[in-house]
């Protein structure tokens, strides 16, 4: 089916428009255009929570329909009798800040375990398929635009509303022993290359209660296929599959 130009200017717009050639209410953001409801864009416990990760971050990256699933992934593992949180990949702090907002974090009784280099990614844990791809110059642009955080200091202020967290900072999987949580209810995987998610993945499945998730942000974006590729390895090891979103997240659920 030949998709209208008037679809394809809008794929990375404006959130929420009236396409004039379809009549149709459209979701437009992120490389995602929907024409079913979206109705979460307009409920004030979402807009407060994706405003507070906005406010982390500095800046509105435009990712509405990710935070929408993180945020329900995050309600779900809430509901598990047990298990902290992690984030592997946590830069300024979007979606952490988010998930912490929405749930009134200091209310929950958990630990929200926080990893990050805090500079970009560690060349030592970058694949040989990566480099290749350009992972590395990739991370020496961000870096050099500031999309990647160097200042750890200033995330450790977003954080400090909140006690039940702990910002760890390193490479993975070199940092991996010092969360000394037993339970995981939430895993958020989004390091942008595969050899640490793989690490983090292999680490804290033990630790995963039943009915946990593990939450994979870049899973099914085109320019990391090496982190799919990776990911449906380590999955069908588990006898598992990852559901694809077309967010480009992907989700695992640890059996019950």
């Amino acid at each position: 089916m030949r998709v209208p130009y008037t679809l394809k200017r809008m794929v990375m717009g404006l959130v929420s428009a009236v396409d004039s050639a379809t009549g149709l209410d459209l979701y437009c953001e992120d490389g995602l255009v929907d024409a079913h409801s979206h109705d979460f864009l307009r409920q004030p416990d979402f807009l407060r929570a994706y405003e507070r990760g906005v406010r982390a971050e500095g800046k509105d990256h435009g990712i509405r329909w990710r935070i929408h699933v993180a945020l329900w992934v995050a309600r779900c593992a809430s509901r598990l009798q047990r298990g902290d949180f992690v984030e592997c990949g946590v830069n300024r702090g979007f979606v952490s800040s988010a998930i912490m907002e929405h749930l009134h974090w200091d209310t929950q009784g958990r630990v929200f375990y926080l990893l990050d280099t805090f500079s970009g990614l560690d060349a030592r844990h970058v694949s040989q398929v990566e480099v290749a791809a350009g992972a590395l110059r990739e991370n020496a642009r961000k870096l050099k635009a500031g999309f990647y955080s160097s200042d750890v200091e200033s995330v450790r202020k977003n954080f400090s509303e909140w006690k039940n967290i702990k910002i760890i900072q390193g490479s993975i999987p070199d940092t991996l022993p010092a969360v000394d949580s037993s339970a995981i209810a939430y895993l958020h995987l989004d390091m942008n290359c595969a050899p640490p998610e793989v690490a983090a993945l292999d680490f804290f499945w033990p630790r995963i209660v039943p009915g946990g998730f593990v939450l994979l942000d870049d899973y099914a974006q085109r320019e990391f296929g090496a982190q799919k590729f990776a990911m449906d390895v380590a999955a069908a090891a588990r006898g598992l599959e990852v559901l694809s979103m077309p967010t480009g997240q992907g989700l695992l659920l640890k059996p019950v």
